[in-house]
């Protein structure tokens, strides 16, 4: 009984010994594959750190590569140490995996899928004003899955990917500038002509105001009660503590002080209003 034991356990570590230069041989390669895949993967970040990508895509797209070439190293070394049965099921169970997957988490990959496509063509970045669905904000960051804009009124709004990708997208701030407008109403017994002088010249001396594009002054309509004048002018999109709505608020008090200063009469029918527009 004792002999058969040992004579058994003397196979088992022969085995062993003549299985170790193929585990050793093994463990090589995935060491080498993985090492490889290190390689890429930082090749591919130094690419990605010379582009606009977010540095959020980059550790993306590392961990991508560097999960793959840990996937592909161990199912070669099952191979390299008999185990390629095993090997094959796992490739098998991993496929059928992500298309179980692909089902149960279909929103989720729309957005990371829509959000791999907007690193190559995304229309906007960070401390752009941007709306989309209805929801107008700036934006604070960009992630894969989502982008996180801060609403006028202070809330944070996490949009996803792919409802940026898939709907109208309109950006204030693409080429660094904003409009704004404003209205405001004179009698018919005033000199609309002078109105519009005067209403120009305040406008573009008000801080905040570029001078280029020039303000332009219109007649709007002929009311019942007045006659609505317009006033629209343009601001630097990137100036963040010159906001639209504060260099509109100092124009149009600028203009009404004017308009009061030069004898104009205001109609109690007049309402301001402001809209934000992009061109």
């Amino acid at each position: 009984m004792i002999d058969t034991l040992i004579d058994s356990f003397l196979n088992e570590v022969d085995a062993f010994l003549e299985f170790m230069p193929r585990l050793a041989i093994a463990l090589v390669v995935v060491l080498i594959i993985y090492g490889i895949g290190r390689l890429i993967s930082n090749i591919v970040l130094q690419v990605l750190r010379r582009t606009n990508i977010p540095e959020t895509y980059h550790q993306f797209f590392k961990k991508v590569i560097n999960g793959i070439a840990l996937f592909l190293g161990f199912i070669i070394f099952l191979n390299l140490i008999g185990y390629s049965a095993l090997a094959a099921s796992l490739v098998a169970g991993g496929g059928l995996s992500a298309v179980m997957l692909g089902f149960a988490f279909k929103d989720i990959g729309e957005n990371f899928i829509a959000g791999f496509f907007l690193t190559y063509s995304r229309p906007f970045n960070t401390n752009d004003v941007i709306e989309s669905g209805g929801i107008m904000g700036r934006v604070k960051s960009i992630e894969l899955r989502h982008t996180h804009i801060r609403t006028s009124d202070g809330c944070d709004v996490f949009v996803p990917s792919v409802q940026l990708f898939t709907k109208p997208l309109y950006n204030y701030t693409l080429d660094g500038l904003r409009r704004g407008n404003f209205s405001i109403g004179i009698d018919y017994s005033d000199d609309s002509e002078k109105a519009l002088e005067l209403l120009h010249s305040v406008t573009e001396t008000t801080k905040g105001v570029l001078v280029k594009p020039t303000v332009s002054t219109q007649i709007r309509a002929f009311t019942p009660g007045y006659v609505e004048i317009q006033v629209h002018f343009w601001i630097s999109a990137r100036d963040q503590e010159m906001s639209l709505s504060r260099v509109r608020s100092a124009a149009m008090h600028a203009c009404r002080l004017k308009l009061l200063e030069s004898g104009y009469t205001f109609s109690s029918d007049t309402v301001s209003n402001i809209k934000l527009t992009k061109e």
